[in-house]
């Protein structure tokens, strides 16, 4: 599908009141997989952001949080954002993924402070982007996970560079920049597959 088309298509799929409603998804939770290839990320970022003003225009209310900026922004608050940077130069790449591991743990912070967003704000839709920019302290699996007590009342639109495949031998799992075939999940829907 060209960038054109899966613009369309995005805005036909979420502006559509079948997927504001959360209507034919079983009982499963309202999370929508956007995969995009990885070496797209920058198209991605100017679709999100003409999607975001497109469905404005029409009414649809959206909340967009990025992991990365998300991440700065927890760091800052709990004053360690500059110990974190001392410390990059005299510790090992896996200490320093073990201590933002630790630092920005889905269930104690990530998602805790997702939820007071979504608390203050009026939307319809949660865009989460920034997921290669987080990887690997942060992984896309642990953020849904933790995120289906918080986030199911409204639809949730991950954009992932990567692929969202399902197969019966192995499942359905998150495959990170087309690479990292670990993240098992199944919760979520290919958004590319719904109906408008």
């Amino acid at each position: 599908m060209s960038i054109q088309d899966r613009f369309r298509h995005l805005f036909a799929v979420i502006s559509g009141q079948r997927f504001l409603k959360m209507r034919g998804l079983g009982n499963e939770v309202p999370f929508f997989i956007c995969p995009f290839k990885p070496e797209e990320s920058v198209e991605m970022e100017r679709l999100q952001r003409q999607l975001v003003n497109r469905l404005e225009q029409a009414g649809v209310r959206i909340i967009g949080i990025n992991l990365y900026d998300l991440s700065i922004e927890i760091l800052k608050e709990r004053n360690i954002l500059e110990q974190i940077l001392e410390m990059e130069e005299s510790v090992s790449k896996e200490q320093l993924k073990e201590l933002l591991q630790g630092v920005l743990d889905p269930e104690a912070h990530l998602v805790p402070t997702i939820a007071a967003k979504l608390a203050r704000t009026n939307f319809e839709v949660l865009f989460l982007s920034g997921v290669g920019e987080v990887f690997p302290y942060i992984r896309s699996h642990n953020v849904l996970n933790n995120l289906q007590s918080t986030a199911k009342e409204k639809p949730t639109v991950m954009f992932f560079p990567g692929a969202y495949s399902h197969s019966l031998e192995s499942g359905a799992s998150l495959d990170l920049f087309g690479r990292l075939r670990d993240d098992k999940y199944y919760r979520a829907f290919n958004i590319f597959h719904c109906e408008p």
